[in-house]
């Protein structure tokens, strides 16, 4: 999928006209959708209350909750079912012997799980900030936020709309569709319930997930909202892998297979690194979807060599440069958890 110089020109030019699909529409001011990751995850610890309120107020137009079910089989947001990253669970001697090992999508995990937890139980924890290294500014809000449910943050979206004089939407993952539908608490139906009692609508919703039988459970209930095919760098879906299916992400960022990600989602949402140097957002849009890639941050561990600044591997780099160059290749939106520094950007043309 390597192009020289004239072919990534002519991918950025392409991404100028593209396809419209009534239920995929970019921002009506033409600038890519900027969607806040987890909230505003550079500067609050991620999927709490601070994080996503951060981001609106700083100019995201969408916030992203990751879905992961109770014991009791309400959905909360956390970026793992393993919480001991992102709670202060082990902090908690009442819980010591929830602490266990699973083999979540093929690989083993230890730790604490939201699926041996109750909702109630859940609320007794406080968020932390899952990357103390990297990012030590943000534990100072350690222990201040509870987990949040997803109805929380629907709440809080239309609540926020509101204040800000604009639509916010959720865009919920479904995260370990196929593992949590092997222990009898499937996300997909939840989800669809959710959408319905809300009236969500196409403005107000996308639905993302990394594995295609999710999102075609969540086609199939009907609900008008926009479906987002997220992508990964390596191997293949974990739904298709467990069903011998050996269809891999790169296959799927085919032509072919983008027309057949078409055929039941209105979004692809590959890595950052799938898409530079590339025909891919040229190809999704002649396939008639929109492309969001993920995800972008401003340290300098997650930037490309030429923007990197400063010595250390945390110092900030020149993130600006970088979402420079994915709005003039034509992408239709950016994760970022740094949804400030992408509205200045887009602002900046």
């Amino acid at each position: 999928m390597q192009l020289g110089r004239r072919s990534l020109l002519l991918a950025a030019a392409a991404g100028t006209a593209t396809a419209t699909t009534a239920a995929a529409q970019p921002r009506k001011d033409g600038g890519p959708v900027v969607i806040g990751h987890r909230g505003a995850a550079g500067w609050r610890p991620e999927h709490t209350a601070a994080s996503y309120t951060y981001a609106v107020q700083t100019g995201a137009d969408w916030i992203e909750p990751d879905l992961v079910p109770t014991k009791d089989h309400v959905l909360v947001v956390r970026h793992e079912n393993e919480i001991s990253q992102t709670t202060d669970v082990s902090r908690h001697p009442e819980f010591a012997d929830r602490r266990t090992a699973k083999t979540v999508d093929g690989r083993p995990v230890t730790g604490w799980f939201t699926e041996d937890f109750t909702l109630a139980e859940l609320k007794t924890l406080r968020a932390v900030e899952r990357l103390p290294a990297v990012r030590n500014r943000n534990t100072v809000f350690d222990g201040r936020e509870e987990v949040m449910t997803f109805q929380e943050v629907v709440d809080l979206a239309r609540r926020l709309s509101r204040e800000h004089g604009r639509t916010i939407a959720v865009f919920p993952e479904t995260k370990h569709p196929t593992y949590f539908r092997s222990l009898g608490l499937p996300l997909e139906p939840r989800l669809a319930a959710a959408i319905r009692r809300n009236r969500l609508g196409r403005r107000e919703c996308v639905v993302q997930s990394f594995e295609p039988t999710s999102l075609r459970r969540i086609a199939a209930e009907r609900l008008g909202v926009p479906l987002w095919q997220a992508l990964g760098t390596t191997g293949g879906p974990y739904d298709l892998v467990t069903a011998g299916d050996p269809t891999t992400y790169e296959d799927m960022m085919s032509p072919a297979g983008l027309a057949r990600i078409a055929a039941y989602a209105d979004w692809i949402g590959p890595d950052k690194s799938s898409v530079a140097g590339t025909s891919l957002v040229a190809d999704a849009h002649a396939a008639g979807l929109r492309i969001g890639p993920y995800t972008f941050r401003a340290e300098n561990q997650f930037l490309p060599a030429r923007f990197r600044r400063g010595s250390g591997a945390n110092d900030f780099g020149d993130a600006f440069a970088e979402y420079t160059l994915y709005y003039r290749m034509g992408v239709d939106a950016v994760v970022t958890d740094f949804p400030d520094l992408a509205v200045m950007a887009r602002r900046s043309g």
